[in-house]
């Protein structure tokens, strides 16, 4: 993990995997022989937000709520069965106890652990108790979701510690999906407005700045930002995730369009060919879909496809598509994936070797890209459709057969 990252103010696919991609010819592989890339020129925060804010609109829409609903009631796949899968996790018992703290610290990989499991937990049974109560109109749920999101907007006030920007994100990723279904279909929420101040001046102001980290850190930050900018119904925050997220994603997944090598993010001070190449992982073949972190491991490039597509899926349902501009990079980064989880890597590809466990990452962009635009992507549905009912990697991705599983709503 990266160092302490300081807080600012508080106020202030399948194209990629053609036959040939599996033997990396010539045509398809780029060496790094030639000098590097210029790197991108910064987009401005140009306006990406809506003149006005869809509702419930973080991740999943009405319309897909909806759906969803109407699966589980008629017993229909792939939703009925993610539906069991998720009341039967610890997460939906209405017997679930909230864990609050006034300070979270969690230092690089959880240690200490003061407060983080309990935080990202407590964020998506929130979330979990929300669905629940979509499906079923239980209203135990929904106020189970209104006990857990209130005890933490009484009394968190900061997260400190090295990993303190991820644990903030991963929390804030979860926080305003439940809160939007919540707030805008359960609707008897008295303190929302709480939960709402928490989200602007406890979360917001430590994600708002980024990161140059590893890539996944500011892609869950963006994730985080834009449920924060929908919720809030604030509009320079949502285009504040827009605008990092078109500098951060054409910086984490490769397309040879690119040039010889990757593209980098404006300011990161990685400027030269080594620097560039240190920063994958001492990966030097670069092809469609790879990621600044796949010679990591897939887990943690698994954690920024995952943001990535929640993000893209967010402004669909706001009607600022980014599919069209982002969406191939999704789809490569999705079947280059999903093709080296399931096959054994080429001799190329991080030294033949490489660390497996994608997760339950895939649902949303592969819903997207593959059953909503058409795009064949074999690779991806094949993982896909065999690990359904994708369930949840306790951090920040949760359910996602349940809401994305084959529904275009």
């Amino acid at each position: 993990m990266a160092g302490r990252v300081l807080k600012p103010a508080l106020l202030a696919a399948l194209g990629a995997l053609m036959a040939g991609v599996l033997a990396a010819p010539a045509s398809a592989a780029r060496s790094t022989s030639a000098a590097p890339a210029p790197a991108s020129a910064a987009v401005p925060a140009a306006q990406a937000a809506p003149d006005v804010f869809t509702h419930p609109g973080v991740g999943v829409s009405r319309a897909q709520l909806d759906t969803m609903r109407a699966r589980v009631n008629a017993g229909a796949s792939p939703q009925a069965a993610a539906f069991s899968q998720m009341m039967s996790s610890r997460y939906a018992s209405l017997s679930y106890t909230p864990h609050p703290r006034a300070v979270v610290e969690c230092g690089s990989y959880s240690n200490p652990n003061l407060g983080c499991t309990d935080e990202r937990e407590d964020a998506i049974a929130a979330y979990t108790h929300a669905l629940a109560w979509y499906v079923t109109r239980d209203a135990a749920h929904a106020r189970k979701a209104i006990q857990i999101m209130d005890a933490w907007s009484a009394i968190v006030r900061d997260h400190t510690n090295s990993n303190a920007p991820l644990q903030t994100a991963w929390a804030a990723s979860s926080w305003p999906k439940a809160a939007e279904i919540i707030k805008h279909a359960y609707a008897d929420w008295p303190n929302a407005g709480r939960f709402a101040t928490m989200l602007r001046t406890v979360y917001y102001p430590e994600i708002q700045n980024g990161s140059n980290s590893n890539g996944n850190w500011e892609l869950s930050m963006i994730q985080a930002i834009i449920g924060i900018g929908v919720f809030l119904d604030d509009k320079a925050i949502y285009d504040r995730a827009v605008a990092l997220y078109r500098n951060r994603v054409p910086a984490y997944v490769y397309l040879t369009s690119d040039g010889a090598l990757p593209r980098t993010k404006p300011g990161d001070g990685r400027d030269t060919r080594d620097e560039i190449i240190a920063y994958w992982h001492g990966q030097t073949t670069f092809v469609n879909g790879l990621s600044q972190e796949t010679c990591r491991d897939f887990t943690h490039t698994g954690y920024g496809i995952a943001a990535m597509a929640q993000v893209a899926e967010t402004s669909r349902i706001q009607g600022q598509d980014l599919y069209p501009e982002f969406g191939e990079r999704i789809r490569h980064a999705l079947g280059f994936h999903a093709t080296y989880e399931l096959n054994q890597p080429p001799s190329w590809l991080c030294g033949g070797t490489v660390k497996r466990g994608l997760g339950p990452v895939t649902e949303v962009g592969y819903n997207a890209l593959h059953n909503r635009l058409g795009h064949a992507m074999t690779n991806t549905e094949t993982y896909t459709l065999a690990r359904r009912p994708m369930g949840t990697n306790n951090l920040f991705v949760a359910w996602e057969t349940l809401t994305h599983g084959d529904n275009v709503s």
